[in-house]
């Protein structure tokens, strides 16, 4: 894995410094504790605005989260493939889904310690299905997920519950559904995931 913005004491310092800064002045409040655990992944919905982007990393740095996360292929290209891939983005194929939850379940299953960021809406357009990926690499690689939130109706932003996946897929996700039922997103026409998203 590549080498991130996290590995720099001053840069994370002052990110995380700059994070703090920013989330005071737009009002948000951040909530939740960081999970004391080696390696998990994390969700965040619900994700209907661009606006999620920046907040969602304020609210990472200020807890001092170091998180990859997936972005598609074709945005890393001059001049941004440096700084996404120091930013902690992973670049993937989205015609090769499948290759991507064996790949990152494989990478979690042999890094000591990784915490792995996914938006299981995967758009900001309204869905009535998440996409069940972030699911099958929790189990591949044997983590936990978290549940992670922006509520813009409370304006609070930080970490829900740690959930442990049973592998019973549909059960499993009508309580992760059920925790996100009372998060309010930016643009809250666009909110779906409705129903149970096929295993």
């Amino acid at each position: 894995m590549h080498r991130t913005i996290y590995e720099s004491r001053f840069f994370s310092g002052l990110f995380r410094a700059l994070s703090i800064v920013f989330l005071k002045l737009a009002g948000w409040r951040r909530v939740g504790c960081v999970p004391d655990l080696p390696k998990y992944v994390m969700i965040g919905a619900h994700h209907t605005s661009n606006w999620d982007a920046p907040i969602s990393v304020a609210i990472l740095f200020s807890f001092r989260i170091k998180a990859y996360w997936l972005m598609k292929n074709t945005a890393f290209r001059w001049p941004f493939r440096g700084l996404l891939l120091w930013l902690g983005a992973i670049p993937v194929d989205r015609t090769k889904s499948a290759d991507v939850v064996g790949q990152m379940a494989g990478e979690m299953k042999k890094r000591a310690e990784m915490v792995l960021l996914l938006a299981p809406e995967g758009t900001r357009k309204k869905v009535t299905r998440w996409k069940s990926g972030f699911y099958h690499i929790a189990r591949g690689a044997g983590v936990p997920v978290v549940l992670a939130f922006l509520d813009y109706r409370q304006k609070e932003g930080g970490l829900g519950p740690v959930f442990r996946p049973t592998g019973n897929f549909e059960a499993d996700m009508g309580e992760i559904l059920r925790f996100y039922s009372t998060v309010t997103g930016k643009r809250p026409e666009r909110m779906g995931a409705a129903e149970i998203p096929r295993g």
